[in-house]
């Protein structure tokens, strides 16, 4: 490494975020202009460990441990320090093909098995990541890469989001003629309408590296229903080509089951970030504008954690909500790592992210309330959502020793609210695509293809992805694409020279 005692000379500083004040104004990302200096600096904190635990993307105590792409992180960091920006993203581009993207919205299970984080604060990895796409792009590093030749075959991706992108990038480098096929109006998936402009930049970050995309060869279509429209049905899809990756995601979102349910005002989460993203783009970011269905004026009640959760609130902040709070039926997590959940598992401690920041702001407190459940859901006379009922819980071992959330006694109360957000989770992919194709389900509802060979029961189907292994990273994703990718060349060329996560 250039600088071997950088860590004890540096004290760790990530890139802040615009104010939370100055950035509820706007839709614009939350994040402060690079400063590629400082960011230098940060890359001399990577320790020469010997043994670095950073990119090993592996499951550990039940949850993801390092880079699941296997970024070469101390490769890079070594580069940066030294202000070799291009070597740096060349190296960076080998293990990731979008890292303008994990490194806006990842969060960064490399930073959780850092070896530095054992004593001191962790690298700032995600940081560097993202300053090294962020340079590349404005040094002009990135350049169409038109493969020298085709190979006269045809690979059909249905989805496009993080998984399907990473396929159809590996396949078409590979030679291979690659259409991906997307059921919005707009390309992307999951990045596009899933995840809210002020953490990732539609136009300027997503777009863009579409567009660099199409310049290399990729065709995408949009509105494209597939399995449910005629002209995109699965018989034809197998007839045009000579394989099929399905990468769908897992979209079908996890309910609320509780009387008052079908109550007016009460949407699923994804419904309210997607239509808000679609409405910011159809109108150009116009100011003051909003789409039908938004917080204004309102009580907004977040149902969930987690990053679904976090983004109701900041959306729901900056649509003018009169209110927003975020129950959460778990209890809230540790300030520093438990005894239970050591190095390098994944930290399972309080974070406080960009939505409870602002809302601290806005409205003087966390809008976060653990250990608290949901009993059903109040309606006026016009059925509209007025109220929820909600009851604390503490969690308590079954005769079976299983952990189950148990009433308070007298604890039971109402809260107001006019907009109920569900965020839960996701169950899995939707049914009628994969019934559409003849594939198999595991008993999870997830496509039934192995990790390593991505084959489902259906012949030249492959399938990579959330919709594959459940609802997971968009990292995780990634690898999921490009090792899917790999089988696929494999598949229709008898070898693979693609490389595999």
């Amino acid at each position: 490494m250039g600088k071997a005692t950088g860590f004890i000379e540096y004290q760790r500083q990530t890139i802040p975020d615009r104010t939370p004040e100055k950035r509820l104004k706007d839709w614009k990302e939350i994040h402060a202009e690079t400063d590629f200096e400082k960011v230098r600096t940060q890359a001399a904190r990577c320790m020469d460990c010997g043994t670095p635990f950073c990119h090993i993307g592996m499951v550990i105590g039940g949850m993801g441990t390092g880079c699941p792409i296997h970024n070469l992180i101390p490769e890079f960091n070594d580069l940066v320090y030294k202000g070799r920006w291009e070597d740096a993203y060349e190296r960076l581009r080998r293990t990731n093909n979008f890292p303008e993207f994990t490194g806006r919205v990842c969060p960064a299970p490399c930073e959780g098995s850092c070896t530095l984080g054992v004593i001191q604060p962790q690298v700032t990895i995600k940081n560097i990541e993202n300053s090294i796409a962020d340079a590349a792009w404005e040094k002009g590093f990135y350049k169409a890469r038109k493969p020298a030749k085709r190979t006269g075959k045809k690979v059909a991706v249905v989805g496009s989001g993080p998984a399907g992108l990473a396929a159809a990038d590996q396949l078409n480098q590979a030679g291979h003629t690659v259409t991906v096929f997307e059921r919005h109006d707009r390309v992307g998936g999951l990045l596009m309408y899933g995840i809210p402009n002020m953490k990732l930049d539609k136009k300027k970050v997503v777009l863009r590296r579409v567009k660099l995309m199409e310049k290399e060869g990729v065709k995408f279509v949009c509105n494209a229903n597939v399995g449910t429209d005629p002209e995109f049905s699965a018989e034809r899809l197998n007839a045009q080509f000579d394989a099929i990756v399905l990468a769908c995601g897992a979209t079908l979102p996890r309910d609320l089951r509780v009387p008052g349910r079908e109550a007016k005002g009460v949407h699923f989460a994804v419904d309210f970030l997607s239509a808000n993203t679609k409405h910011l783009l159809d109108t150009n970011f116009a100011k003051d504008s909003l789409p039908e269905l938004n917080a204004r004026d309102k009580n907004v009640v977040v149902i969930g954690g987690g990053d679904t959760g976090t983004d109701c609130v900041g959306t729901s902040l900056r649509q003018g909500c009169k209110n927003v709070i975020q129950l959460e039926i778990m209890s809230q997590p540790p300030a520093d790592r438990a005894p239970n959940n050591p190095w390098p598992e994944w930290p399972k401690v309080l974070k406080t992210d960009y939505g409870q920041q602002e809302a601290a702001a806005r409205q003087g407190a966390d809008p976060r309330h653990y250990l608290v459940n949901t009993l059903n859901i109040v309606k006026d006379e016009a059925g509209n959502v007025k109220a929820l009922k909600i009851v604390d819980v503490s969690w308590q071992k079954d005769a079976s020793g299983r952990m189950n959330p148990v009433p308070v006694a007298g604890s039971e109360r109402e809260i107001p609210a006019d907009l109920v957000l569900i965020a839960m989770g996701f169950l899995g992919p939707e049914q009628p695509l994969l019934k559409a194709f003849g594939v198999e389900a595991d008993a999870r509802s997830n496509v039934k293809a192995d990790y390593g060979r991505f084959a489902t029961s259906a012949a030249k189907i492959f399938a990579a992805g959330d919709m594959r292994r459940g609802q997971s990273l968009v990292v995780w994703a990634i690898n999921e694409g490009r090792a899917c990718a790999a089988k696929v060349d494999e598949f229709l060329m008898g070898r693979s020279f693609l490389p595999m996560p």
